[in-house]
């Protein structure tokens, strides 16, 4: 009996001890949550060193202390993201950002936070954007477009990614690539919201084919010189692709096209008989192949002004038109 009592009172001294030792665990849990808590304010770092440290010590303790793992589970996610969204407000260099942005989304996802998750994401397009803008300004086009593309593998409709992509490739006289990237940005864009971004996307590749098109009449490469004008027509007219049209098809003695173009970039100037004198050439030209001397003479005569008066003189005087 004296041994049976001496081992009861030894069971429970062992579990008054061992809930002691419980207590005091949970205790050291509660002061490293309170030096957490207390720094959140103040010095996000140190907030972030406590809790995880929490996390650590809670699994060491064991249940009594899984509300206060739980509760710097809840709050340490926030915390990184803060600390991502203030390097990117106050304008850290790009590199400090993108990688506190992937340091929060990584333990945004580590703690099963998504809220906190799509939002270190859109810091880190945004910090992808930034290094993109700075390096296409330092003309440094293949890390620029590196990082136009991750912005792109993070959010595909990041419009303003894909149109200076477009940019890169006219840059780079990439024709193909160039016209690609430029119809996925214009494809992408609200026709109502976006109707100046639209105009000014399609008036710069007009402009692009537009040109790449006369160098090639330049070069007496005429096919290939309708197919860039042909390109460029698809983002609209104007009165000057008209008349490389018109000097294409002339070129090519296509002169039912030419004098038609000819006519239609005519119709469209509204300046003076100088403005004029480059549509009245090409209509003359036009004339002249069909055979039609009369209205070819006619419209030379109208197109002697400015860079075009001598040629157009000569062409009178080779048809032998009345003076």
């Amino acid at each position: 009996m004296k041994i049976r009592r001496f081992i009861v009172a030894a069971a429970g001294i062992a579990a008054f001890f061992s809930l002691s030792l419980s207590a005091q665990e949970r205790n050291d849990v509660i002061a490293v949550y309170n030096e957490g808590a207390k720094a959140i304010q103040s010095d996000v770092p140190a907030a972030i060193t406590a809790f995880e440290k929490v996390i650590t010590l809670s699994d060491q303790v064991g249940e009594s202390a899984d509300d206060l793992k739980q509760k710097a589970v809840q709050v340490l996610p926030g915390l990184y993201y803060k600390l991502a969204a203030t390097a990117y407000n106050e304008k850290k260099p790009t590199a400090e950002i993108i990688s506190a942005a992937k340091l929060a989304g990584s333990m945004a996802e580590k703690y099963g936070n998504t809220t906190y998750g799509a939002n270190s994401q859109k810091i880190l397009v945004n910090g992808y954007y930034r290094m993109a803008t700075e390096l296409f300004s330092a003309n440094d086009y293949d890390n620029a477009m590196l990082a136009f593309d991750s912005v792109l593998t993070l959010n595909p409709d990041h419009i303003a990614s894909i149109y200076n992509k477009a940019l890169i490739y006219r840059n780079r006289e990439e024709a193909d690539l160039f016209e690609q990237t430029i119809d996925l940005f214009l494809a992408k864009l609200d026709p109502e919201k976006d109707a100046d971004k639209s105009a000014q996307a399609k008036g710069g590749a007009l402009e692009y084919f537009r040109a790449a098109g006369s160098k090639a009449i330049s070069a007496d490469q005429l096919d290939q010189a309708l197919e860039l004008l042909g390109k460029a027509a698809k983002y609209g007219d104007d009165k000057t692709l008209f008349y490389f049209f018109a000097d294409a098809y002339n070129k090519k003695n296509n002169f039912a096209e030419g004098a038609a173009y000819a006519q239609k970039g005519l119709d469209l100037e509204t300046g003076d008989a100088e403005a004029k004198a480059m549509f009245y050439y090409q209509l003359a030209v036009a004339q002249a192949g069909q055979g039609n001397t009369g209205a070819a003479c006619e419209s030379f005569r109208n197109a002697q002004y400015g860079p075009f008066a001598e040629a157009a003189k000569a062409q009178r005087t080779n048809l032998k038109c009345d003076q």
